[in-house]
């Protein structure tokens, strides 16, 4: 698919475009969740300006122009930011994470070491699985493919707090789609392993609107009606926060769209 033909962010502010030196004073704030270090190359920080401000299609041709591991992990996580919250063709949707998961496994092969390659890995195949079906994807083993991402993401920066949103969502996810007893037999998945995980996301970036979404989402899977109350405050949360940039902007208008619901 063109990139051209690719929509636009919807909700384009100045806040979200960090020009010249802005972008390196920020970045930790803008990367708590994601822990990926601050890009040597011009070109791969021009890549991630770009995707902070909305600008998917061209953060994606910049990142893959670059040539380093940073600029590879700005294009994948435009695109797959792209797919998840705006793209609005199932097919095409799936199509972006496919693409995504293949340059993942390539960048594992060349840099091992890079964390964001196996968590992109990771959130590419998991969106894709929701696409196809969870029951289809865990009975084509994506399922494993996504937690030994994930947990080698972990591995390599204990901080990657998303990386810990995306495992508590996969026990979430996989209870939800199995139950418990089949779950936690077949597949290794714990209601205690998913909310500790969801737990350590939010203390490791408590301003992180998609941690308190995906932590209601996952309170509700596991638990159900028990904790519905739990979860409809963390939504209430995420819906007041304040976006640092295009992702988490997405992010609180999903939350305020389903409090609306």
């Amino acid at each position: 698919m063109s990139k051209s033909a690719w929509k636009a962010f919807p909700h384009a502010d100045p806040a979200y475009v960090y020009a010249g030196a802005a972008l390196k004073k920020a970045w930790p704030r803008l990367h708590q969740g994601d822990q990926e270090p601050w890009p040597q190359k011009t070109a791969a920080q021009d890549a991630w300006r770009a995707y902070h401000a909305g600008e998917f299609a061209r953060a994606v041709e910049l990142g893959r122009a670059a040539g380093d591991a940073s600029g590879a992990n700005a294009a994948s996580k435009a695109a797959m930011i792209y797919a998840n919250a705006i793209e609005g063709s199932e097919s095409r949707r799936l199509a972006i994470f496919q693409d995504v998961a293949s340059r993942c496994e390539a960048l594992q092969a060349s840099d091992p070491g890079n964390a964001n390659a196996w968590y992109y890995h990771a959130y590419a195949l998991g969106r894709y699985s929701q696409g196809i079906s969870v029951v289809k994807a865990l009975a084509e083993g994506l399922g494993g493919k996504v937690r030994d991402s994930l947990q080698k993401a972990i591995e390599l920066e204990p901080k990657h707090a998303d990386a810990h949103i995306a495992l508590g969502a996969w026990h979430a996810e996989v209870i939800d789609k199995v139950g418990a007893v089949v779950g936690g037999l077949t597949y290794g998945a714990k209601k205690d392993a998913g909310e500790q995980h969801f737990k350590a996301a939010l203390a490791l970036n408590p301003h992180s609107p998609i941690a308190m979404m995906e932590y209601a989402n996952g309170l509700a899977m596991m638990f159900g009606k028990s904790r519905l109350r739990e979860a409809e405050r963390l939504y209430a949360e995420a819906a007041q926060c304040t976006p640092a940039d295009a992702m988490e902007r997405l992010d609180v208008e999903a939350a305020k769209a389903e409090l609306a619901a």
